[in-house]
């Protein structure tokens, strides 16, 4: 077995208002980063896109109907200030939906060690209803959801260590005991929310960060607070929500982490579902605006996942 890399070339055609930072660009330095020799042995898998029902598992269908009705033929519509929508920018979404059904399909099957899930746009601030921070529908919720009713895990652990809080994500689990999530991120920063006193029926743990933090104080607030509640959770897959923008050269954030920190951070995770998961873990691409931190973080991402 070995890592899979889920990633298609149609994810630099979700376009974009000029100045936007996510941008296709981030996509092709993603992809060249993981394209050295370093990474050889990456199975490499082109997304195919999910029937759009699998929206479904994460949205209902007024939410799913009003993104169909928004496609443009041409051009670009704004769903708000922040989130805009290009004729393949639904293409897109489906993609990444199947990637991440297909990576959670692969490492539960055995067919992976475990997988990363190269796509945009990202998901994790897409409420039940709400399109919203450039996300459209909630990749790692659908997985999720997908790995509990196709597979019949009971537990999933979705962390999130983007530099924004994964409000999306804490909406659609808020109530559900079966999924625990758990987040650091600074604050106060967009979306608002993440607070420390936001615990849902004991499933969510956030672990805000104050603007100037830097690895240590990550660390230890991932150590203190994120890694004892997967642990206790005792989960049956987990799921990262790999954001990027805490790098101290990211524009929209001002966490100071490094690429030891990612590496750091993905170990701890993996320690944790071998204990307690079989080493079900599957990540995906959420945030991450600054193009030469995200392509090296993506890079020390991905390397862990492959060396252990």
């Amino acid at each position: 077995m070995a890592t899979h890399l889920y990633t298609h070339d149609i994810y630099v055609e979700h376009l974009v208002p000029e100045g936007h930072p996510e941008r296709p660009d981030r996509l092709r330095v993603v992809a060249e980063a993981l394209g050295d020799e370093r990474f050889d042995r990456l199975v490499r898998i082109e997304t195919q896109m999910a029937d759009e029902s699998a929206f479904l598992l994460a949205h209902p269908n007024s939410h799913v109907d009003f993104l169909r009705e928004q496609r443009p033929q041409e051009g670009r519509i704004r769903i708000d200030p922040d989130t805009a929508m290009s004729p393949k920018t639904w293409d897109c979404m489906r993609h990444a939906c199947g990637g991440g059904i297909a990576a959670v399909d692969a490492v539960i099957g055995k067919q992976a060690d475990n997988a990363f899930l190269a796509a945009r746009p990202p998901g994790h601030h897409a409420e039940k209803t709400t399109a919203m921070g450039f996300c459209f529908v909630n990749t790692a919720a659908i997985m999720a959801r997908h790995a509990q009713q196709k597979h019949g895990l009971e537990r999933i652990a979705i962390i999130d260590w983007d530099v924004h809080h994964g409000n999306g994500t804490q909406d659609i689990f808020f109530d559900d005991p079966s999924v625990l999530y758990a987040s650091t991120h600074q604050m106060p920063l967009f979306p608002g929310t993440g607070a420390k006193d936001e615990t849902g029926v004991g499933n969510i743990v956030n672990a805000p960060l104050s603007p100037g933090t830097a690895g240590d104080i990550f660390r230890e607030a991932f150590t203190e607070r994120v890694l004892p509640a997967v642990d206790a959770f005792k989960p049956d897959m987990i799921i990262i929500s790999a954001g990027f923008d805490a790098h101290h050269r990211d524009p929209l954030g001002n966490i100071n982490l490094d690429t030891t920190d990612f590496d750091w951070a993905t170990g701890k995770l993996m320690d944790l579902a071998s204990r307690h998961c079989d080493n079900r873990l599957v990540s995906l691409l959420e945030g991450g605006y600054d193009l030469q931190g995200l392509a090296e973080s993506c890079a020390t991402h991905v390397g862990r996942l492959m060396n252990g």
